[in-house]
């Protein structure tokens, strides 16, 4: 019997700045002033992807506006 692999939907700090496109330095001053979705986990911050692209997309809307 084969075990299937866990499909990771979080991303770690630097992964999630390399998602985002930014640096890891940004995305740790979002994450100090509140202004980015993550959770932390053991002392780590974790970043769910869907959170990110949902918050790309209330970014978006907010320079449209």
């Amino acid at each position: 019997m084969e075990l299937q692999k866990v499909q990771r939907t979080t991303l770690t700090m630097k992964e999630a700045a390399e998602y985002l496109g930014v640096s890891y330095w940004l995305v740790n001053q979002l994450v100090r002033r509140k202004q980015i979705p993550c959770s932390k986990v053991g002392g780590k911050y974790l970043f769910r992807v869907q959170a990110l692209d949902e918050y790309l997309i209330k970014k978006e809307q907010e320079s449209i506006n």
